[in-house]
This record gives structure tokens, sequence and C-alpha cells, in this order.
């Protein structure tokens, strides 16, 4: 998901590309769901014939200045990504444009040609980016409701520290929070957490002065390195914990550290406990609360965030929430008899379900494992009925005996 860094990479190619040169021809994308508020053929006809004066970013918003109003907007979403044909623009896991793809892609959503022939477009291939034709795009949401960007508007450090002293929610929640600081994403809240030796859970207010300074210092070093390399990933440090962000659970590691997932602020966290530790009331409440399984997709996967549209888990939540979100995969499994109990078929559960879809049996396998609890049990019940009969028998026998009477031998 493009953040603060990736999309700053395409405001500077466009700048360093685009400036000073007029639009010779546009096409649109008929998308009401990306195009919004206004129809293909109105978009082209407003920017044909207009120059691009700059262009401009806050967070992780990008809007090109035109020698008239109104100006292209973009909220770059989840996969949105501006390409300019010729020039090399940062690339990200979901961006939809290779170099041997067809031109403009069929993802395009945006594409002009300038007056010398440059030819920019913007894609989005899951379409939850937002392309708007707006007269000041600073006034209306959703820059309107950002907070300060976190590259160009940083907060003074006395500033910050008396900010976090003020929230009570955990501080990945907060640093995803957009009108809080705007531009920072998953990747870099948790790069600029484990840089800072913080855990993601930690409770805002909680932060000593040192940590809330060692926090600052870590955002600008983190985003400014990022930036510098043109969001280009393969260029980060070698011990940045971006790099073993996607490894599956168990596998990850940094600087030979293991790394741990959980969910902090909606989002799937990666973080290291050995360096990352909760401390103060945030560590008794977590310790205290119940673990809980995460959410399994169709094929056992589970469910990770990053994959909902823009925003949506990016929500700060409580203390209590956020404490309370801790996930971490548990394989299901049911106790093993000791052999001198007939297995008993269990009711269906909600696990059940979740068996299924890991790729458990199949239904005629299924169908056996069920015959062969059912015969033991049968078998069990007619030696227990032929013990019933014996004893009743032995009853009979002895009351015969004591009436004086010869019992009848048994034929």
């Amino acid at each position: 998901m493009p953040e603060i860094t990736e999309v700053e990479a395409a405001r500077r190619a466009v700048e360093e590309n685009c400036l000073g040169k007029k639009i010779k021809r546009a096409i649109i994308a008929n998308d009401s769901k990306v195009i919004e508020g206004v129809s293909s053929s109105e978009f082209e006809s407003a920017v044909v014939g207009k120059t691009i004066v700059s262009a401009h970013r806050k967070g992780k918003n990008l809007w090109l200045q035109l020698d008239s109003p109104p100006f292209p907007t973009f909220q770059f979403g989840m996969a949105g990504a501006i390409y300019i044909k010729g020039v090399a623009v940062a690339k990200y896991k979901r961006s939809a444009v290779k170099d041997n793809d067809e031109w403009p892609s069929k993802y395009s959503k945006f594409f002009v040609e300038l007056d010398d022939g440059l030819e920019l477009s913007f894609t989005d291939k899951r379409r939850f980016a937002k392309v708007r034709l707006l007269k000041d795009p600073t006034s209306v949401p959703p820059i309107s409701e950002l907070g300060p960007d976190a590259l160009f508007e940083p907060m003074a450090v006395d500033e910050f520290t008396v900010s976090l002293s003020k929230k009570k929610i955990g501080i990945k929640a907060l640093l995803l929070d957009q009108s809080y600081i705007s531009g920072i994403g998953n990747w870099i809240a948790d790069e600029v957490l484990y840089q800072a030796r913080i855990h993601p859970l930690q409770v805002s207010s909680s932060l000593s002065k040192e940590n809330c300074a060692t926090l600052h210092k870590c955002i600008k070093e983190v985003i400014e390195t990022a930036v510098e390399v043109g969001a280009d990933s393969s260029q980060f440090p070698s011990n940045w914990i971006f790099h073993s962000h996607e490894k599956k659970p168990g596998k990850a590691s940094v600087d030979g550290k293991k790394i741990d997932f959980i969910n902090a602020g909606g989002r799937t966290s990666a973080y290291v406990p050995e360096l990352q530790k909760l401390s103060g009331t945030s560590a008794s409440k977590a310790a205290g609360k119940p673990r809980k399984q995460t959410s399994k997709r169709k094929g056992g996967k589970a469910k990770d965030n990053d994959e909902d549209e823009e925003g949506t888990g990016d929500e700060p939540t409580t203390e209590e929430e956020e404490t309370t979100k801790i996930t971490k995969s548990r394989k299901g499994g049911n106790p093993k008899g000791n052999g001198k109990k007939p297995p008993i078929k269990r009711k269906t559960t909600e696990n059940d379900d979740d068996d299924d879809n890991c790729g458990g049996k199949d239904d005629a396998s299924s169908e056996k494992d069920d015959e062969a609890p059912k015969e033991k049990a049968r078998k069990v019940k007619n030696r227990t009925s032929n013990k019933q009969v014996n004893v009743a028998k032995a009853s009979k026998q002895a009351a015969s005996s004591q009436n004086g009477k010869k019992p009848k031998k048994a034929k």
C-alpha cells in the first residue's frame, strides 16, 4: 500500500519531468467508483489545453496544480500509482504496470499526453483509489481533514511529547490516524516503532520523554531515508524490519531476533518481542486479556487487514480494545483419547468450519470416521445389555434357593 514515501516519489517524478508542459490529450476512465463527482468527458475537457504548474502532496494525497482550476487530485488508496512513460518511478508490490505491459495500462484511470510527447498515467488495479477534479483540494475532505504532514510539517519534539501524553490509545493506532499525523501507514509505523524499541500496543500517554524523543527522531529518519532512495525498497537499510514484514510467522527475523505478528490499530503488525516490550499498565492489561484466533478466509489463510479499503483498520481504538486484539494463529485439534472409552461424536462448532477450510478430510473419509465410533458404541451397548441379563438371571436363582426350591439348570 503506498504511503508517504511512495506518493512523495511520484510527486517528485512529476515535478522533475512535467512542469511547464501543456496537456495535449486526456483519457479519463469511465469508472465512477474511482473517478468521483465528474463524468469522463467533463474531466477531459477541464484539463486539456492546461499547463502543469506544480505538483503537491499531503499525506497520501497528490494533486497537480494547473495554470487555472480545477485541479486533478489523487488519493492513492491501496494500489494507486503514477507512471511516466520512459521515466523510472517507484514501484511497489500492488502496482499494476510492468515495463512490458500495454501502454496505457488497462488499469489506467487518468492518462494525459503532454505537448512534448511525454505521457503520464495514474493506474489503480484494485479500484480503492479516488481521482477527483477540485477547485481547491486543500479545502475539502479528505485533505482538509488531515493532520500535519509527516515529512513537510513535522511537529517539534516538545509538541510531539505533549500531544502523546494526552492520548490514551495504543501508539501504533495513533500513528495510523491520518488526522493526527498524515502519511504514515502500516509499514512505516512498524519500522519507526521497531527502530525506537517501542511495542505497538504501548499506550501513547505512558511513553517517557526519552521514548517520545526517540520516536520523533525515528519517524524523521525512516521517512527521509526512504524518500532519498525514491521509495525503492531494495535500497532500504538491511537492518530494517521492513524486509521481513511479509514473511511467515515463525520464519521472520531481523538481526537474528525473532519477529512476531499481532493485531495493532486494526492492522497486522510486525515487532520484535525481545526488543519491544510492553511496560506499565499496558503490559498488565495485555497479559490479562484472552488471546483471539485470527479470522480466516476460504483456504484457511488468516485475513490481513492490509487488503481492506484505505482507511479501514487505520482508525485508532481504545486502550482496552488495543490490548485485546493480540492475535496469534493457533492450530485446533482434538485431545487424544486414552483408549478406555469409545470416542464420542462432538457437536459441530465454528472451528469445524475452519478445519474444513484448512484442507481437512473430504466427505467420504469423514463418513468412514463417523461410522467407526458408532460401531464401537453399538458393540459396547450390546455387551452392557448381556451383562444386565446375566445379573437378572443370577438374582432369580438366588431368590429360588432362599425359598427352598432348586433352581433350574440353565439350558
